[in-house]
């Protein structure tokens, strides 16, 4: 590990005129090349000392410009033309370049270094994507990625890929008819049910009708026998 000087806030790491320890493949790639850090020598740290007020002044300055800029850049819609399949799969990617030219078409002036893309855009559809215009000023704008300036007004509009949308659209239909379709079948249960209950009535009232009769017939025979045994006596 080695010390740097930070010439810049940078994230996960520090702010401006503070000294952290890196590795020395990122100082020597990144932090140093870029001018971003300092190494933190004994002559550094003092020429730092000197000029601190000079970089803090600058680094304001660059800041406000970034916040002025932000105000008119932040959600910012971009379209992207690109060819894809009938499943909205890309013929490549879209790249910082491509975000980069998509911008200044639309009259905001960015380096394709501030495009922050945290996955490859391989698809149709409506991305959020991060733009860092100074190292303390993000903005969000949307990139919407269509085969043609018409679909991109639709995908805006619906605010989902064409194809997703469709595809919401057809599933939607389809569960509806599932919904009709089970409401239909328990109204023809239900009405069946109810023509059995009224076929079973008057076989009910029949049955009870013969238990009757027969046990009418059942008392006939005893009440003879009682009259009989009445007249013995």
């Amino acid at each position: 590990m080695i010390e740097v000087i930070l010439l810049e806030r940078i994230d996960r790491l520090g702010t401006l005129g503070q000294v952290v320890k890196v590795r020395p493949g990122y100082a020597r790639n990144f932090l140093l090349p870029q001018k971003k850090a300092l190494r933190a020598t004994k002559a550094n740290l003092e020429l730092f000392e000197k000029e601190r007020e000079q970089l803090e002044a600058k680094n304001a300055a660059l800041r406000a410009q970034s916040q002025d800029v932000g105000t008119h850049m932040d959600n910012a819609k971009l379209v992207v033309i690109r060819q894809a399949s009938e499943t909205g799969q890309l013929y490549g990617s879209v790249t910082a370049r491509d975000i980069a030219e998509a911008a200044e078409e639309a009259g905001h002036t960015i380096e394709r270094s501030m495009v922050q893309i945290g996955t490859p855009i391989k698809t149709l559809g409506l991305f959020p994507v991060k733009i860092r215009l100074h190292p303390e000023v993000t903005v969000t704008v949307s990139v919407n990625v269509a085969r043609s300036p018409e679909e991109a007004a639709i995908q805006a509009e619906k605010g989902a890929a064409l194809v997703k949308a469709a595809a919401r659209e057809a599933e939607a239909e389809a569960e509806k008819a599932s919904v009709e379709g089970i409401g239909k079948e328990k109204k023809g249960k239900k009405a069946k049910k109810g023509e059995g209950e009224t076929d079973a009535e008057p076989k009910a009232e029949a049955a009870a009708e013969d238990r009757e009769g027969e046990a009418k017939k059942a008392r006939k025979p005893r009440a003879k026998k009682a009259a009989k045994k009445d007249d013995a006596e």
